[in-house]
């Protein structure tokens, strides 16, 4: 259901530095990479999604130390992350309470958390592109807007045909600085 987003972070990554988190088989780092991002950093928690996405980028013919893998809890790792990026994917599960998480998750309850640590690695004019599979996922504008950050929907925008019948497949969002 993201062959279109991932089309379009391909576009967006020219020249950037891109953050993949929940990353699974590593399909947009894949599109950012040969997109031309100036490096990529992939973050799963599954060892052979990670792998499969080192897989993934070398059938590609990305490869380098610019193309970064991490192998982590993708909430813990954004509690002490470093660094800036102009460019991030996430699309967290809907919900989650995995042995190999501290805490549980619920995307509805949580997504204004993980904002306020994904706004920390966003650089200046740099772009979040959420995504969740939610079916009545409700967006808090106002928490974004306290954090200074706004969010466009894009959800339409990047529902394939082939997915048309069902048009709460996934909600996306742009997620940017609010000037």
């Amino acid at each position: 259901d993201h062959k279109i987003t991932r089309r379009r972070l391909g576009e967006m990554a020219q020249g950037k530095d891109f953050l993949n988190l929940f990353a699974y088989t590593g399909s947009a780092t894949v599109h950012a990479a040969v997109g031309g991002a100036r490096s990529t950093t992939t973050v799963d928690m599954s060892n052979t999604y990670l792998n499969w996405a080192k897989d993934n980028m070398q059938l590609n013919g990305c490869i380098g130390r610019q193309h970064r893998f991490e192998q982590a809890d993708c909430l813990q790792w954004l509690e002490n992350a470093k660094g800036e990026y102009d460019l991030i994917f996430i699309d967290p599960p809907t919900f989650s309470n995995s042995k190999r998480m501290e805490t549980s998750f619920d995307v509805q309850r949580d997504h204004i958390k993980l904002m306020t640590n994904l706004k920390r690695l966003l650089r200046a004019g740099g772009t979040i592109v959420f995504s969740n599979n939610k079916r009545h996922f409700k967006m808090d504008e106002e928490g974004l807007a306290e954090l200074g950050l706004k969010a466009q929907n894009i959800s339409s925008q990047t529902l394939p045909l082939d997915f048309s019948r069902n048009k709460h497949i996934h909600n996306c969002w742009l997620v940017t600085h609010a000037e």
